[in-house]
């Protein structure tokens, strides 16, 4: 886990800071889960029309793959904004 998340937990006991740290890696596998389960409803939703076969066909197969890195270039794009606001944020504040 990056220290940099855990801010100003340095003052907390080292059992507390523990506990922070085991929740803060719990949010983000359930965010990262959350992500994926996302991704993976709305690509099946907007690419699956048919249950013709269990395999799927090559147009299907090519919409996944778009609708997959479209989803996860916006995911990236929106994280580094967020990064970037919560940069800016943290210089105004010194």
């Amino acid at each position: 886990m990056d220290k940099s998340m855990l801010g100003d937990l340095g003052t907390l006991p080292p059992e507390d800071q523990a506990r922070m740290s085991t929740m803060i890696e719990q949010l983000q596998i359930r965010d990262s889960l959350r992500m994926y389960n996302t991704l993976v409803e709305r690509c099946f939703t907007d690419c699956v029309d048919t249950f013709r076969r269990k395999t799927l066909d090559k147009q299907e197969e090519s919409c996944v793959k778009r609708c997959a890195e479209k989803f996860l270039k916006h995911s990236m794009r929106v994280g580094m904004r967020f990064a970037e606001l919560n940069q800016g944020a943290a210089t105004q504040d010194e």
